[in-house]
């Protein structure tokens, strides 16, 4: 297949004019300046419109809280342990939830979705496409990240069950404790190859934290207030981990200290109510603040807190407050991809990525797009 008289917004290389992408098996074979001079039967003419990478949401819950359901649909808190780091979003998910198909028809292509915060330890997170029946057929990776939360969620989830953690310090006791056991067992299995003990009995929490304590898979923190953001970074500097801190609500009053870090965020949702203490200082502007510190970030929605479908109009918002309209798109597309590892599948128009492609014929921002592509199969 062949779209062809787009103008092409790679987002990893410079605009261009009156284009065409050639699309193979589902991948992106080719890009270039028209006229194109190919023999495929199969075209699509773009009709002069702006050709886009399709937008990556990077920190949802799309399909753990269906939409319009109530508690048949709410499968993204198991809040009867406050360590699950065995528990899959990919057991979780509907892929029928409504709102992957609003998130499709606004550009959206793929999103990261997982548990919620109540839990220290939440579970497992995994990247997926927003076409699709089957959720085998739709995911890109999983598990992508175990999600981990600091700050008011547990603490208010645990306190009204006479249960720790009710304090900070106990979170973030519970993720070292976790984290330590994991150690352990993983020290016990290399001690039984060597013959040197029995195996040990097996442990699933454990089993699932392996991949993050030999730094094969990262840890997203939910942590908004700066003190919760600087009390991920100790964690994983004491196990050394890899990491990226969700939400940083606060993180503009200190970008300077955060860019010193080299610490990824990934900011949203930007539009909601401040409706509790840790987003006091919420603020679009932050993000500018962000970008001018060199601190890499990707605009998220934290669906369904803000519909993901409504993602463009955070970054529309963040640009009305002062963040660059390039950094924008930016921040919808190649920096969620690469914050989360999988820029090598998508985030860009590129040869040998995945050909997810949203065509706009107004401001890709403040407009929906006209057709959209997933996996080099038109989907809207």
């Amino acid at each position: 297949m062949v779209i062809y008289n787009a103008r092409i917004m790679p987002i990893d290389r410079p605009v261009i004019e009156n284009g065409y992408v050639r699309i193979e098996n589902g991948i992106i074979a080719e890009l270039g300046a028209a006229p194109y001079t190919g023999a495929d039967e199969d075209i699509f003419d773009a009709g002069g419109g702006v050709l886009l990478p399709g937008f990556v949401d990077a920190h949802t819950h799309l399909g753990m809280w269906e939409d319009g359901l109530g508690f048949e649909g709410e499968d993204g808190n198991e809040d009867t342990d406050p360590a699950t780091p065995h528990l899959r979003a990919v057991d979780a998910v509907n892929p029928f939830d409504r709102c992957f198909k609003e998130a499709l028809e606004a550009g959206i292509t793929t999103v990261i979705t997982g548990p919620g915060s109540s839990n220290p330890i939440g579970g497992q997170m995994c990247a997926m496409k927003t076409c699709g029946r089957r959720l085998e057929d739709m995911v890109i990776r999983a598990p992508i990240a175990v999600k981990m939360a600091l700050g008011e969620n547990p603490k208010t989830v645990y306190h009204s069950k006479n249960q720790a953690p009710v304090t900070r310090m106990a979170t973030a006791a519970i993720i070292r404790e976790q984290l330590s056991l994991a150690k352990r067992y993983d020290q016990d299995w290399q001690n039984s190859k060597a013959g040197k003990c029995d195996p040990p009995e097996l442990d699933i929490k454990c089993e699932a934290l392996l991949p993050v304590i030999k730094g094969e898979l990262p840890v997203h923190f939910h942590a908004h207030r700066l003190d919760d953001i600087f009390t991920a970074v100790r964690i994983a500097n004491e196990y050394n981990l890899k990491f990226v801190i969700i939400h940083g609500t606060q993180g503009h009053l200190a970008a300077d200290l955060l860019a010193d870090e080299r610490i990824r965020l990934l900011c949203g949702p930007l539009i909601c109510d401040r409706s509790k203490p840790e987003l006091r200082d919420l603020t679009p502007s932050g993000l500018s603040v962000l970008h001018n510190a060199g601190i890499e970030f990707a605009i998220v929605s934290d669906h369904p807190v803000v519909p993901t479908q409504y993602l463009a109009l955070c970054a529309y918002i963040a640009v009305r407050e002062g963040l660059p309209y390039e950094q924008a798109l930016k921040a919808m597309t190649l920096s969620p991809a690469r914050i989360c590892g999988i820029d090598d599948r998508v985030g860009s128009i590129t040869p040998g990525k995945d050909a997810d492609l949203a065509l706009f014929f107004c401001d890709p921002l403040i407009s929906k797009p006209t057709a959209v592509f997933c996996k080099g199969q038109r989907a809207v």
